[in-house]
């Protein structure tokens, strides 16, 4: 199993087009900043898409080797959607990818969410703002066909 988070993601060109769902928090997707990926579905429905033209084309290497992906700099923002959670707002660049069918959390966006691994293997998690016993489950993967 690997730890998933309920998020909501807004758009910063247009604050009515908002989302909830399932990202899998990946550590091995290291960024120098706050990243969300989004599968071109979910960036449809954000309406991320019709802003392309805007993007700049990016290479990111892969477990399957090298993968070229759109970034909107600074064009979501996210948080955790918890009604118990104490999550701060944050304003990522969003990466657009034609292959992926999850929505993939970097770690540097982890990170200011605060987000805390506790078990990878059973998939529990916590906030660093939750008391100390409480875990949290992962979720089951939602996938953006």
């Amino acid at each position: 199993m690997a730890i998933r988070v309920r998020i909501k993601i807004r758009s910063r060109f247009d604050p009515s087009k908002e989302v909830s769902t399932i990202a899998l928090v990946n550590s091995g997707f290291e960024a120098d900043t706050p990243q969300i990926l989004v599968p071109t579905k979910l960036a449809r429905e954000l309406d991320l898409y019709a802003r392309i033209f805007e993007a700049r084309i990016e290479s990111y290497g892969t477990v399957a080797g090298p993968v070229r992906m759109y970034v909107l700099p600074s064009s979501t923002i996210v948080w955790i959607d918890e009604p118990d959670a104490q999550s701060p707002r944050i304003t990522c660049d969003t990466l657009i990818s034609d292959t992926e069918y999850e929505v993939l959390i970097s770690d540097y966006l982890a990170g200011e969410l605060g987000i805390v691994a506790e078990d990878f293997r059973h998939g529990f998690w916590r906030l660093k703002t939750d008391p100390p016993d409480r875990i949290r489950k992962s979720y089951p993967p939602q996938r953006w066909i």
